[in-house]
């Protein structure tokens, strides 16, 4: 590539002086064609663009750069000066967009934005059509939900209607079947009146002979019972036997199933040890016998002894002998005292092996008798671990039992306690509290009374109630006899309840009648005394019966203590009855009393029947609970004690037997060590010794030999005469003989002493086996015969158990054959006393029964008639077979019909005819249902009452708009409107959403196929620049993304280079030379995603010293070639001298441009300057 610059002037006669500057690329590709890019800039700061002397404009002109990779926006070519630094140094932001702007993702930065702004708009547009449909919805479900309750209200309407007529008919329908079952009942009452009087003595007689049977009955089954009894104690009484002997059944069964085993170990133990024996005593066998074998062939060897010397043979050999002597005496001295030395160190070697073969037998023997003791005592700590394990479970479950007794027992004790508790506040209570035939009575004629006049309210102790229950005993008292009195509405009322008591038989009773009762004034002057109150003021009561109640409490006053009635009494003289709360009384008079006595205390009480009915059912809880409660197991604790009692002094027996095998293997490892330490000692000094020996006999055979050579010289002729091979044969046949054999003798006496010495260790120690094993023999055969014992006494005690058990289900059998027979004439009994009771009570009973049915058709006739007349009144339709509601006369009509209608008692005679005739008037049952005519109870008249209610509440409760049908109607219109526009924005979002997710992903493709080239590149540039022979390995960098998300490129990305053998820095904290090297890293790993063919360095080595500069050098030298070509500018020699061409630019002052120069036309022009000075002479170096 060549680049030229200039510009052009025009000169006119007629104008000013026009100028244009230019810039050209002179680019040859690789097809060796040439292109000239030029582009012009004119005065008025237009552009004219060239290729190749073609004008084009600036698309084209870019266009065609970007065909060859040149990239004018990212300048992916150049370089400038400065820029090095700014490039390192640069922001996370600004490197995300200059590798946009290399990857070209850039340019979908304005249809990105764009698209995601009309996908958000589009989102608004869906919400606010969602919003708005959810509206009209709303609206839609307010106006349905009106109309709801427009309907709601009509059918509750219907159904309120519906629900009077259905109570009123429940009513009516319940009245006139009580009406007619009460004279059913009537007619079969005189039916049998006679019948019972006749019954009465007959029973009688029944009952008493059922009385005798029943009790010898019970006498028989009292006699079973402790028959039983005493057969159950005797079973417990065995199986508590039995339980110590299985336990001991048990443990010897597990300890000689342990010995057993322990027995074939020691057995197999001895066996071995057996053979061991007879090895030794064949091994001591074998050796007697090749010691007589010996014996025998040295005796053989003497018979056969040949040459025998004559006389003369004999001198010549005793003078060659003697020349022999003279010739080695002082070898021969030297060979006695080695000879004397040798036996002086045999002997010493064997007592050494025998001391050192001892001490190895006593190792390997107290190592044997170690590992016995640590079998036996991993045996007794497994027997311990046993041991423990069975007593913690023992214990636990003793401690599980004893808990639970323990709890068991304070929950009966807390249960006891409450209902003791229980029982004395039920036993507070009086007479008049307790449920006794008067309190029963006197109920029963009230509410008798009340059936039958509705004027009568009740007694007074039932229509008040004391403010707080301290007030109980002091009201009691403070009422006195009016307690029980009956308030009535009217004084006529009062006369018909008096009189029906006499006619019925029924004890006296006390009526207040509210309408003409006098109450007196009561004196207010107690009410300022602190701790009194009037009587009336501690008492709740309904307010219409403020007059009887006022009456009943008359002037009496409830105080806190006897002080403040005495301070009433005594000191203000305040004519009142003063009660305190602990029941003490002073009355008018003066005259104290001292309250109720403990057995009255409970008449309190008598307010809240309701608690008293509590408490008995409180009782009755308190009592099933400690039936209910589980059982203590007295023997299954014996039991577990016993097994403790049996398992812990198994298990001291163990701890201690380990102790002493604890004891016996320290004790024996000490030995051990000792005789260890002692073969350590003495191992060396038998094999120095034996060395020792060594060496004296190879001493002494290297001096035999030396003798044996001058007797080889000297009887030499001496022994060729005789025939003999050497005079050593000849001595030794005759003499060495003897000394041969006392040699076999010893070693032969060594082996046997070693021999006899282990086979008396192994006897011992088989004699250590035997014992043992007749040891535990000893014990199994004990534990057999135990077992034995215990198995007899076992089957004897099961034995017995099985008799009793037989005896106690016979008696048992028959138990319940006697208890059958009580309980049949128990049940006789009890029928022929109900009988009795009945049968003699019957007929009054029976009296009263027919006039309390008369009296409750009255009533229930009056009650019919009130209902139909309030039905007329109130318009109630009831649907009717015949008459009519109009034919029910009115009071009016019915005073008018007797002229002596004014007195009382007759008035209510035609009162009670008027209710006792239906007037023509039958009431049609068939739409009542099933379910209302069979219940007759209060919580069906609750139910209906309450249904009632109900419905009456609400329809107070809906307000409905009469006009929300219409509403309704227009606003469903509005919302298919709606619905359509809904459909319309979501069908924009979901294009825009398509659109924007189109161009997000291209961009984030473009963006990050050049950010992941960008970082595997920067890895490996970065090493090659920061390479060098002391740091082959060269520094890392790499580039983080500040945000790992689909959108890159709205984040930064952070560039991090670590130099050589220099830990992590953040960029800024580099030196100028650091950075420069980091920053070319970068670039050149950017120009590498699609480099351009030359690539443009302006000065990029300014800060860096000569060692970087050499390695940028060497980087641009690998790199540049055919297709890629390095434009550098530099002023440093270490940079430029290695170039492949250098181009030189300076400044031409007179026109005021610049200028180029190669270093061929600098030659040149040196030359030519060099020609023109006198003398001057050519050089050819470039240097000069």
């Amino acid at each position: 590539m060549e680049t030229q610059m200039g510009n052009q002037t025009a000169t006119s006669h007629h104008a000013t002086t026009q100028k244009t500057a230019w810039v050209m690329a002179v680019y040859e590709d690789d097809a060796g064609d040439e292109q000239k890019w030029k582009r012009s800039i004119t005065s008025q700061g237009s552009s004219e663009y060239r290729i190749n002397d073609r004008v084009v404009n600036a698309q084209q002109y870019n266009t065609a750069l970007e065909v060859e990779n040149i990239l004018i926006k990212a300048r992916n070519f150049l370089v400038f000066q400065g820029d090095v630094e700014a490039i390192a140094a640069q922001s996370p932001q600004d490197l995300t967009r200059l590798i946009e702007q290399i990857s070209g993702s850039l340019e979908f930065k304005a249809d990105y934005e764009r698209l995601e702004a009309a996908a958000e708009k589009a989102a608004e547009d869906q919400s606010f059509q969602l919003h708005r449909r959810r509206g009209i919805n709303s609206e839609i479900k307010q106006y349905q939900e009106q109309k709801k309750e427009v309907e709601n209200f009509q059918q509750k309407t219907e159904e309120r209607d519906r629900a009077i007529v259905d109570r009123m008919l429940w009513e009516l329908f319940h009245l006139q079947s009580s009406m007619d079952e009460s004279n059913d009942k009537i007619k079969d009452h005189e039916e049998n009146l006679q019948e019972f009087r006749r019954n009465v003595a007959s029973f009688e007689k029944k009952l008493e002979a059922a009385h005798k049977e029943l009790a010898a009955a019970t006498r028989d089954v009292s006699k079973h019972d402790k028959h039983i009894k005493f057969k159950e104690r005797k079973i417990e009484e065995l199986e508590n036997s039995l339980v110590p002997i299985n336990q001991k059944v048990e443990q010897s069964t597990r300890e000689a199933s342990a010995l057993r085993q322990r027995l074939d170990t020691t057995r197999k133990e001895r066996d071995d040890q057996v053979k061991v024996l007879e090895d030794d005593r064949k091994k001591l066998k074998t050796v007697e016998k090749a010691q007589e074998l010996k014996e025998r062939e040295f005796q053989e060897r003497s018979r056969k002894q040949g040459t025998e010397l004559s006389d003369e043979d004999r001198k010549e050999y005793n003078a060659l002998r003697s020349q022999v002597f003279a010739k080695t005496s002082a070898n021969q001295n030297k060979i006695d005292n080695l000879v004397r030395q040798q036996k002086t160190d045999e002997v010493m070697v064997n007592s050494l092996k025998s001391k050192v073969d001892g001490f190895n037998a006593n190792v390997e023997k107290l190592d044997g008798e170690l590992e016995t003791i640590q079998e036996r005592t991993k045996f007794t700590k497994d027997t311990i671990s046993t041991l423990s394990e069975q007593i913690d479970a023992k214990k636990k479950e003793f401690r599980q039992l004893d808990s639970t007794r323990v709890r068991t027992n304070n929950k009966r004790t807390e249960l006891e306690e409450h209902l003791q508790k229980v029982a004395r506040q039920l036993n507070e209570a009086d007479d008049g509290r307790r449920q006794n035939d008067r309190e029963t009575r006197m109920k029963e004629t009230v509410s008798t009374l009340k059936r039958i006049y509705p004027g009568v309210k009740g007694r007074i102790g039932d229509l008040c109630k004391p403010k707080q229950k301290k007030f109980d005993e002091a009201v009691i008292i403070a009422l006195g006899k009016d307690f029980e009195s009956v308030v009535v509405d009217t004084e006529k009322t009062g006369m018909q309840c008096v009189q029906h008591l006499k006619d019925n038989q029924i004890p006296p009773m006390t009526f207040i009648p509210l309408d003409n009762i006098k109450v007196n004034a009561v004196n207010t002057a107690v009410k300022g005394i602190s701790g009194a109150r009037l009587t009336i003021d501690t008492i709740d009561f309904d307010s219409a019966y403020e007059r009887a109640m006022a009456y009943a409490c008359g002037s009496s006053v409830v105080c806190d203590d006897l002080r403040v009635a005495s301070h009433i009494c005594y000191e203000k003289k305040i004519p009142v009855k003063a009660v305190a709360l602990d029941g003490t009384v002073i009355h008018k008079g003066g005259l104290m009393t001292g309250g109720r006595g403990p057995e009255h205390k409970g008449g309190k009480r008598r307010f809240e029947e309701h608690d008293v009915d509590a408490l008995r059912r409180t009782a009755a809880k308190y009592t099933e609970e400690i039936q209910n409660l589980p059982a203590t197991d007295r023997r299954a604790e014996d039991a577990l004690r016993t097994d403790l009692q049996v398992l812990e002094p198994q298990l001291a027996a163990a701890k201690y037997e380990l102790a002493q095998f604890e004891k016996n293997h320290a004790s024996r490892s000490r030995e051990r060590d000792h005789q260890a330490q002692q073969l350590h000692d003495w191992a060396p000094q038998y094999g120095a010794k034996n060395a020792e020996l060594r060496s004296t006999t190879e001493t002494l055979e290297n001096f035999r030999a030396a003798i044996s050579q001058v007797e080889d010289r000297v009887f030499g002729d001496f022994c060729k005469r005789l025939g003999l091979s050497n005079i050593r044969a000849y001595d030794a046949e005759h003499q060495g003989l003897q000394r041969q054999l006392e040699e076999e003798r010893n070693r032969f006496e060594v082996q046997k002493e070693r021999l006899k010495s282990t086979l008396a260790w192994n006897e011992s120690r088989l004699k250590d086996f035997e014992g043992r094993v007749a040891s535990m023999e000893r014990k199994l055969r004990q534990f057999e015969k135990d077992l034995q014992t215990y198995e007899q006494q076992k089957s004897e005690i099961e034995d017995k158990m099985g008799e009793v058990s037989d005896e106690l289900d016979a008696l048992r059998e028959n138990l319940q054959v006697a208890r059958a027979e009580q309980q049949e004439r128990s049940q006789k009994v009890a029928e022929a006393k109900a009988e009795v009771k009945s049968r003699s009570k019957e007929i009054e009973a029976r009296q009263k029964d027919i006039n309390a049915l008369e009296t409750s058709v009255q009533k229930d006739g009056a009650a019919k008639f009130a209902l139909l007349r309030r039905c007329k009144m109130d318009g109630i339709d009831i649907p009717l077979v015949d008459g009519s509601l109009d034919n029910l006369p009115r009071e009016d009509n019915l005073l008018r019909q007797d002229p002596d209608a004014m007195d009382l008692d007759d008035e209510d005679d035609g009162m009670l005819d008027a209710a006792l005739d239906d007037h023509g008037i039958r009431i049609d049952f068939d739409g009542l249902s099933d379910e209302l005519k069979n219940s007759n109870d209060e919580s069906m008249s609750d139910t209906l009452k309450e249904r009632i209610h109900t419905l009456a509440a609400e329809l107070e409760k809906i307000n409905p708009n009469m006009k929300a049908m219409e509403r309704l109607e227009g606003v469903e219109t509005r919302l298919k409107n709606t619905e359509r526009e809904f459909e319309d924005s979501r069908v924009a979002l979901k294009e825009a959403r398509d659109a924007f997710n189109v161009i997000k992903t291209q961009r984030y493709e473009v963006f990050n196929k050049a950010f992941t080239h960008i970082s595997e590149q920067i890895k490996t540039v970065y090493k090659d620049l920061t390479r060098s022979d002391a740091y082959p390995l060269g520094g890392q960098a790499y580039l983080d993304k500040e945000e790992d998300n689909d959108t890159p490129y709205l984040a930064g990305i952070k560039y991090h280079a670590m130099p050589p053998l220099k830990r992590f820095r953040d960029m800024d904290l580099l030196s100028g030379g650091e950075k420069t090297m980091a920053a070319l890293a970068l670039l050149f790993a950017i120009h590498s995603y699609q480099p351009s063919p030359f690539f443009v360095l302006d000065e990029v080595d300014a800060a860096l010293d000569n060692a970087n500069v050499d390695k940028i050098k060497k980087y641009i030298r690998e790199h540049a070639g055919p297709g890629m070509q390095f434009v550098v500018i530099s002023l440093k020699a270490g940079l430029f001298q290695d170039s492949e061409s250098l181009v030189g630019v300076y400044r031409d002052q007179e026109i005021n441009s610049s200028r180029t120069l190669t270093l061929d036309g600098f030659m040149a022009w040196v030359n030519f300057f060099c020609l023109l000075q006198p003398g001057g002479q050519v050089s050819g170096d470039p240097a000069a």
